[in-house]
């Protein structure tokens, strides 16, 4: 079975470096196979027969990189499931001087916070933003002229900041691509 294992607050602004080659490694030494690392981001896909633990991924990441690496495992099935659930309509736009286009997330949830009433904690705005939530996520879109107003701006530096990992829509997709 396919799974998707990403990292939360590594390669950002370099800081707590994981390479690619370093990552793929330890998931290999692990018994995974089919490893593939997507972007230098911390996004990797792999095979497994048995459910692989995220605590035992963590440690062992901990252990090679010799610093805190919080670990979120998520199934082919789930990480699909999330990318299918992106609207259609959903655009993730470069930032622009005219600060036209929308920014377009998901957080991916740790178990702690895998609820749909995560989005009322985080401060939704509905009148500037959108967020959906699905098992194991929330999606998030905000134009960027709101981009600064919205809650994700607010998230950054809370509690609940260290208990989800964001990526883009593209990421969202290509893991899913990826686990086909």
């Amino acid at each position: 079975m396919k799974y998707v294992v990403l990292l939360r607050g590594v390669n950002v602004g370099g800081n707590h470096r994981v390479p690619k080659a370093e990552f793929e490694q330890v998931l290999n030494s692990l018994g995974f196979t089919d490893v593939t690392v997507y972007i230098n981001s911390g996004n990797a896909v792999f095979s497994s027969k048995r459910a692989p633990i995220a605590k035992n991924v963590q440690t062992a990441l901990e252990k090679h990189f010799g610093f805190d690496i919080p670990t979120l495992i998520l199934s082919g099935h789930k990480i699909k499931a999330i990318a299918v659930a992106i609207p259609s309509e959903w655009t993730n736009d470069k930032p622009r001087s005219d600060k036209s286009g929308q920014k377009s997330d998901i957080l991916y949830l740790f178990d702690d916070i895998n609820t749909p009433y995560i989005i009322e904690k985080l401060g939704h705005k509905p009148d500037i933003e959108t967020m959906i939530y699905i098992d194991g996520a929330i999606l998030a879109t905000i134009s960027r002229k709101n981009q600064s107003k919205g809650s994700l701006q607010r998230l950054i530096g809370s509690k609940l900041y260290h208990q989800v990992t964001i990526r883009n829509i593209s990421t969202a997709k290509k893991l899913a691509e990826l686990v086909d």
